[in-house]
């Protein structure tokens, strides 16, 4: 498999040549349709997963049984990367919103490679970082911004993981991520059709005006994805001296 040439992925393809052969004969590829689940709340993780195309959510299940997504993930990012710090059963559940691909890697081996490369430590340690983040700004922007300042964003979000600009999204979906009733998305998506942000609707595929989209949304789009671009430019520059070397730490 030529992986450094055909990786996919943001996190492994910032990786030297050296640090990723650690890996490289344990990953296979698979691919998951859109809905399929690749770890539920409170399964052990077994597997980490690096996403190469698709998008996947990571939802809470609320003890009423509503379901809200926390985060979203593309190719930039991994599942059950925190395993690498101690063994550990996953808290959300990672569910495909869009279909995909990933190189799926057995947690023991990541964990062993993680004590032994410096680069692969910096690396999902970065990874980490900007998803709690992200979680952090998800929970303020919950609190204080309208549903349609957050429709936007999170349309945004998935317009910039979809290869073709086609956004593909169910009812259920979009109320997860706005964590609204469908009725309130039904409303919320009317009044961005209202004002241009969403051009058509057709067999369930959303063609989105990107510009005006990103006039609605919220602040929270914009300097996330700023602060989340300078960490990554700054720590996963490829073929820094200082990302590679085993047994750094």
């Amino acid at each position: 498999m030529a992986l450094q040439t055909s990786l996919g992925n943001g996190l492994l393809a910032a990786l030297p040549p050296a640090d990723l052969n650690l890996l490289e004969p344990h990953i296979q590829k698979i691919s998951f349709e859109s809905h399929a689940v690749l770890v539920r709340t409170g399964d052990e993780l077994k597997q980490a997963y690096f996403p190469i195309s698709g998008i996947l959510a990571f939802l809470v299940e609320m003890s009423d049984g509503h379901i809200v997504a926390s985060t979203l993930m593309g190719s930039e990012g991994a599942v059950g990367a925190l395993s690498v710090l101690s063994p550990s059963h996953s808290p959300v559940t990672a569910t495909a919103y869009v279909a995909g691909a990933a190189l799926q890697v057995p947690v023991l081996r990541l964990q062993q490679a993680f004590e032994q490369s410096g680069a692969i430590k910096r690396v999902l340690r970065l990874h980490l970082r900007t998803q709690l983040l992200q979680l952090q700004n998800v929970a303020a922007c919950n609190a204080v911004h309208s549903a349609e300042c957050r429709m936007a964003r999170w349309l945004l979000e998935i317009h910039d993981r979809v290869a073709n600009g086609e956004i593909r999204l169910t009812q259920e979906a979009l109320a997860q991520l706005i964590g609204v009733r469908r009725t309130t998305v039904t409303l919320t998506m009317r009044k961005l059709r209202e004002i241009g942000c969403i051009i058509s609707e057709r067999r369930g595929v959303l063609e989105v005006h990107r510009t005006r989209l990103e006039h609605v949304a919220c602040e929270c789009y914009g300097v996330m994805r700023q602060r989340i671009k300078r960490m990554y430019d700054e720590e996963l520059t490829m073929g820094s001296p200082n990302v590679s070397h085993h047994r750094s730490e």
